[in-house]
């Protein structure tokens, strides 16, 4: 009797099926867990069946493109990583900063990630600052965690110096201007990020 590991190495149909069933895109350690073989990932990549995205992470080739594969890259190979700042401003469209970089958090303490590609700049956050906000958004058929709008727009103050004051006001006009303007939310993620008093005379100005 064959096991389902053996059906799955049997035809490049079976593999694809597997491919489908976790959005178009798996991990090479999700792959073996599946029961799809190294060598049989190898063969379907040099057959261009299924293409590399990072290292480590293979894509179905017939999927759909990608709006955001550099998102979905640091999301499939840093479970814990959280997009932030430009990045998460320019998810929600609350900047035209074109990233250069995935900008992401991670809990400082924890092991540095290994990653060559996409280009990242991560930051370390500590206790709220890092595990308050977090939202986790169905992107390309792929879970991200990203921070909320609101908790972006603080993290951005906090971090004025280095993007720019100009595109954090920026960002507030455009979120002000959204429907989903909460200046309650707002104040209360100034208050995690310690940037109360620096946020509240630009807010005010905005009401």
């Amino acid at each position: 009797m064959s096991t389902g590991k053996q059906q799955v190495d049997a035809g490049t149909d079976a593999v694809k099926k597997t491919f489908r069933d976790h959005g178009g895109i798996l991990r090479f350690v999700e792959a073996r867990e599946c029961g799809i073989s190294p060598a049989t990932l190898y063969r379907l990549r040099d057959q261009g069946v299924v293409q590399p995205m990072a290292r480590g992470l293979y894509r179905l080739a017939e999927s759909p493109p990608l709006a955001h594969p550099d998102l979905i890259a640091v999301a499939r190979k840093i479970p814990q990583a959280v997009i932030c700042l430009i990045s998460a401003l320019a998810f929600y469209e609350l900047t035209d900063e074109v990233p250069h970089v995935v900008e992401y958090a991670l809990p400082r303490g924890s092991e540095p990630p290994r990653l060559k590609w996409p280009p990242t700049h991560l930051y370390w956050f500590t206790g709220p600052a890092y595990s308050e906000g977090i939202e986790t958004h169905e992107v390309d058929g792929s879970s991200v965690r990203i921070y909320g709008a609101e908790k972006t727009i603080a993290d951005c103050f906090k971090y004025r110096n280095k993007i720019g004051m100009d595109v954090v006001l920026e960002a507030v006009r455009r979120y002000r201007a959204s429907r989903r303007f909460r200046a309650d939310e707002l104040m209360r993620y100034a208050r995690i990020c310690r940037v109360h008093n620096v946020m509240k005379p630009y807010l005010e100005a905005t009401l």
